[in-house]
């Protein structure tokens, strides 16, 4: 299955390292990153889920929860969880999908036989409080992904929602954003009265309408 932005995440059941779940109820009206690995006890895996396990704290901040998978058992997941917390500092403090059976790698379109036809490549998804997708990432596994930049781009999904704005390139939170073009001067004017500075009709420069995190 083919998942583009603006698409309602599937609905699944699994078990997990803290129990069966739907993934539904589980979000709930949360924000939600899906995340994959493509195999236990491999080296660039057992960086990522150590430093997501770091950013829980970040990622509570922004209403957002964490959920892992890989076709390994949950019971390799847990057995590993003591290597991650060995060599990272941090065990995993989020659940982690046992998909034996690729049901959700299938349904989440992870597995790209031309790259392993077994393993899960490692895709992300952001999902929102509607459940629809914000983001997807795809990178292959050979190189650990940055979540550093997928909090970044939480943070502009989250305030760009709220506010009729845009947020430019290697944009950090409490940087300027841009009046989104649809916005036209008088409206600006209501919703940004201390001004903005037109570099071009369509490229307007305004504070971030509300403090960063």
């Amino acid at each position: 299955m083919n998942i583009r932005l603006g698409d309602v995440a599937p609905n699944f059941h699994a078990e997990t390292t803290q129990g069966p779940i739907e993934f539904y109820d589980w979000k709930g009206r949360s924000w939600a990153v899906l995340f994959s690995h493509p195999k236990d006890f491999t080296p660039v895996c057992t960086t990522e889920l150590g430093y997501t396990a770091r950013l829980k704290d970040e990622f509570e901040r922004r209403g957002v929860k964490v959920i892992g998978l890989s076709v390994d058992p949950v019971s390799e997941h847990q057995r590993w969880a003591a290597d991650i917390e060995e060599t990272q500092g941090i065990a995993p403090n989020f659940p982690i999908i046992g998909d034996e059976d690729r049901a959700v790698s299938l349904l989440y379109d992870m597995i790209h036989p031309n790259a392993d036809a077994t393993a899960t490549v490692r895709s992300v998804f952001v999902i929102g409080p509607d459940n629809t997708v914000k983001l997807t990432l795809t990178y292959p596994a050979s190189t650990g992904r940055n979540f550093d930049e997928i909090l970044r781009v939480i943070d502009s999904l989250q305030l760009t929602l709220r506010h009729k704005v845009a947020t430019p390139v290697n944009w950090q939170p409490g940087e300027d954003c841009i009046i989104v073009p649809a916005v036209g001067d008088d409206e600006a004017a209501t919703m940004f009265p201390e001004g903005w500075v037109t570099i071009r009709p369509y490229l307007r420069l305004v504070p971030q309408p509300e403090p960063s995190l």
